[in-house]
């Protein structure tokens, strides 16, 4: 069974990871120093240390101690609605270095820096460097050619009918089922990149391209793979039928995010993108991760950087 992670340089790579799972109308207890879901039909045990993301559904109830081992193993839990397509709350990862949300912060601030991270996002998304004379509006406007013409080719593939991504949040049940299908895989990699994104530090609601919500971040670095994995896992569930299809769509997305090694291309795919911004990491004086209870570096205009958990009142200088 897995035990707690004191130092967290130990723990497992991101891209290692298993991807997640969800939970509905269970119990979650702390087993030994890893979990176990407990439901009438018994309990099993989860390696949480090997675990990305724990996403807990209706029904769900969760022991302090179990919350405090995901925590120790760097799981984040997230909880989310029935069938997991909305999500409401979220837990932290593992990190505590502010370096990497430093580095992005500084990305987005400088409008300059911005608009290269945000070209460079679209050129990952088409495969291709894109004309310096074309404007963010024009860019936009491909993409959106780009979206249309792949729902319209997925429907023609798996002969599923399309009329539009179209959805009353509060009529579910009466979108059809290709709609449904695609809320439910879309949900799922949301949480995928979400955790990884936390997992190495960076900030969910600093986005680029998005921008005034708390998953901003988020919706940019998914939207690098819907074209290519949660439309098409969408299309291909509804072609087989609408029964039970928001758990078929959560099964067929484990095993193509394992498949094409999703969790080992997102930060890779993060790095690459910001670095077009040309913004160099900060340097921290303190490594966060080595010791959690640290209180960090105090900023001076100097540019310098001073210990924290100092009482410099004690060194005041006499006037």
């Amino acid at each position: 069974m897995s035990r707690p992670l004191r130092d967290l340089h130990v723990l497992p790579k991101t891209r290692d990871s298993l991807s997640f799972l969800y939970v509905e109308h269970a119990r979650i207890e702390q087993e030994d120093c890893a979990i176990a879901v407990v439901d009438p039909s018994g309990a099993v045990p989860v390696p949480c240390a090997s675990l990305s993301l724990l996403m807990l559904g209706p029904g769900t109830t969760i022991t302090h101690a179990a919350i405090k081992a995901l925590a120790e193993t760097g799981c984040l839990v997230a909880w989310t609605g029935e069938e997991a397509v909305r999500m409401y709350a979220f837990g932290t990862g593992e990190t505590r270095s502010a370096r990497n949300v430093l580095k992005q912060a500084a990305a987005w601030a400088d409008p300059a820096a911005r608009l290269r991270v945000v070209r460079r996002m679209y050129e990952v998304r088409f495969e291709e460097q894109l004309k310096p004379a074309l404007s963010l509006k024009q860019i936009r406007g491909m993409e959106g050619i780009r979206v249309r013409d792949t729902y319209a080719r997925f429907s023609r593939a798996t002969g599923v009918a399309w009329t539009g991504r179209n959805y009353d949040r509060g009529r579910w049940a009466s979108a059809d089922p290709v709609n449904r299908a695609l809320s439910a895989a879309t949900s799922a990699l949301y949480g995928v990149v979400h955790a990884a994104i936390v997992a190495s530090g960076y900030s969910p609601a600093l986005g680029f391209v998005h921008s005034g919500k708390q998953l901003s971040f988020v919706y940019d670095v998914a939207d690098l793979y819907k074209t290519d994995i949660s439309i098409p896992i969408a299309f291909l569930v509804a072609s087989e039928g609408d029964r039970d299809i928001e758990r078929r769509v959560r099964l067929a997305c484990r095993d193509t995010f394992k498949r094409e090694r999703l969790l080992g291309r997102i930060v890779p795919d993060i790095d690459r993108i910001l670095s077009a911004a040309g913004v160099d990491p900060p340097t921290d004086a303190t490594d966060m991760d080595a010791d959690a209870a640290a209180p960090g570096d105090l900023w001076d205009p100097s540019g310098q950087l001073f210990d924290g958990g100092h009482n410099y009142g004690d060194e005041t200088e006499k006037v």
